[in-house]
């Protein structure tokens, strides 16, 4: 197998071979088809701070892969070779791929079998890989930690991977939503996805003062603005991790008797909700795809904010 090793901060990731894997007890062995392209794989290579995050190195990078089961280990009784599977980034047992084990900016995966999520008819590889931590993260933060419903004004900060699929599944679940990206290109696919109206900054939303403010963005300013805005007793929940520190305004954290949660990944039960999305249509992320030999690059453009939507390399 060759795949894209990292092993510290400030070092570039570096293409490497290592022997195939073997599917061991519990295990299978998946012929990575696509993989998502994260904004925190950029932050390991710049943010020494990650070094205590990432558990294995050096590892293969990439906590976003779809690809088809190839083989099952002993006990492996839920899926069976052929199988299209996305994989839970979030491990029932241990760290996921990217963290704890070599992950998908490879064209071999060793993965749990209890991680796997299946890939339903008329859901591609790409859009399956983008389902997984990019679907499962803005999912989770949205509907579970936000508890989003009808009747309720909510505010996505961040229209990028993950931003516009919650966006999305917020519209399509009938919720009044509203979009903030700096990006042009961003406020237009906000736009395109059905949000009520888009801002360059979340301070614009003060006189709308949304019951929940979902940050995917992480920036600093992006969370300190979602506290200044949001509604007397509503919540801000933060995932991006765009800066690892931030200052806020605590007076109006306190006297509106808001809440700020932070919120990391979901579980396999949130990419399956994410995948029906995309099964029925009523979720299509832009997604654009790149090879596996521009996973470097890719990694570089995302860092420049140069990607609009879901960065994904399709393997051979």
């Amino acid at each position: 197998m060759k795949g894209w090793e990292f092993t510290a901060t400030n070092v570039p990731l570096k293409l490497v071979e290592k022997p195939d894997p073997v599917a061991t007890e519990g295990r299978v062995i998946i012929d990575v088809k696509a993989a998502g392209l994260c904004h925190s794989d950029v932050g390991a290579l710049n943010d020494p701070k990650w070094m205590d995050i990432i558990e294995k190195k050096p590892i293969i990078m990439g906590h976003e892969v779809a690809g088809i089961i190839t083989e099952v280990g002993e006990g492996v009784t839920d899926f069976k070779v052929g199988d299209r599977v996305g994989v839970c980034p979030i491990s029932l047992v241990g760290m996921g791929p990217g963290y704890g084990y070599d992950g998908g900016y490879s064209n071999k995966v060793s993965a749990p079998a209890v991680d796997l999520v299946p890939i339903p008819d008329g859901v591609t590889y790409a859009q399956a890989a983008a389902g997984t931590d990019a679907g499962m993260t803005s999912y989770h933060a949205m509907f579970k930690r936000g508890e989003a419903k009808p009747g309720m004004k909510v505010a996505v900060i961040g229209i990028g991977g993950l931003g516009q699929i919650a966006a999305r599944a917020a519209v399509v679940a009938g919720i009044e939503t509203y979009a903030v990206d700096v990006s042009p290109k961003a406020r237009e696919l906000a736009k395109e996805i059905g949000v009520k109206d888009v801002f360059e900054d979340i301070k614009e939303l003060a006189d709308i003062a949304p019951d929940l403010v979902v940050d995917y963005a992480g920036f600093g300013t992006t969370t300190a603005g979602a506290i200044d805005v949001v509604a007397p007793g509503g919540k801000v929940v933060l995932v991006g991790m765009g800066k690892l520190e931030s200052t806020i305004n605590t007076d109006p954290l306190i006297l509106k008797a808001a809440s700020l949660l932070g919120s990391v990944g979901g579980d396999k039960y949130d990419i399956a909700e994410v995948y029906k999305l995309m099964a029925s249509g009523d979720i299509n992320p832009a997604i654009s795809e790149i090879t596996f030999d521009e996973i470097g690059e890719g990694l570089a453009r995302l860092e420049r904010h140069e990607v609009t939507g879901r960065l994904v390399a399709i393997m051979d």
